[in-house]
């Protein structure tokens, strides 16, 4: 079982990591003013709400662009789902995971390794809607997040960081993420401009399409290179 010192501080340092997340930069004093910030009403609201019902209410993230995804991911993989397991944290009994296993096919940020095997808090109350966001055979890329002290990671920006790859009408292969791609290229064109970033003209050709229409697997491949490489 969490104790009610675990509960808190694993609850406090979930919460600073999503205040955080709406900032587009980080530093010492920035973490300590929202360590600070949260800490008090955490205090109180910890009196009255479940650990799962709080993690959900503040699961909720601002927009991200395809290069601040790829800037904030510690590792990004492409390949195929092979187990997905809801299980209890190994340490903390009571706080519900997913442990997901990929069989990597390609790596465009961190390491390169054959598997990848990763646990994620389940926001839902279901876990079959944490297995079936990680589909057994599912061809996904993943943008995976930091692992936090109790070994727990996410994809950057939650929903928005992890793309499920399948076949379009004409056979091509094409990834949308868990908001229909709805954002991903919203001012991409400025920053990448702002740091004299070259972007590919299959980049800056789905950038000024504007729309949340699947996007190839080639070009989300090229961008997250583009933007891993220049970093």
């Amino acid at each position: 079982m969490m104790t009610c010192r675990q509960h808190t501080t694993f609850v406090l340092e979930f919460t600073v990591q999503i205040v955080m997340s709406q900032s587009t930069t980080f530093t010492t004093s920035r973490y300590c003013l929202a360590r600070a910030i949260v800490a008090l009403p955490l205090a109180l609201l910890l009196l009255v709400l479940p650990l799962n019902f709080y993690a959900q209410s503040v699961a909720r993230t601002l927009p991200r662009g395809l290069d601040q995804l790829t800037e904030e991911a510690d590792v990004i993989v492409h390949g195929f789902i092979t187990s997905t397991k809801v299980e209890p944290h190994p340490q903390l009994r009571n706080l519900r995971t997913v442990v997901v296993t990929i069989s990597v096919k390609d790596t465009y940020k961190g390491a390169r390794q054959k598997s990848l095997t990763f646990r994620q808090y389940v926001w839902n109350f279901d876990p079959r809607h944490a297995t079936s966001e990680y589909g057994k055979g599912q061809e996904m890329v993943l943008l995976l997040g930091p692992v936090s002290e109790y070994g727990l990671t996410s994809p950057v920006g939650l929903e928005q960081g992890r793309f499920r790859v399948s076949l379009d009408k004409k056979g091509q292969a094409v990834a949308v993420n868990g908001r229909g791609n709805q954002g991903l290229f919203n001012s991409v064109e400025d920053r990448a401009r702002a740091k004299g970033l070259q972007l590919s003209a299959h980049t800056l050709a789905a950038i000024k399409r504007r729309d949340a229409a699947p996007l190839s697997l080639a070009d989300l491949e090229d961008a997250i290179r583009t933007f891993a490489r220049n970093r």
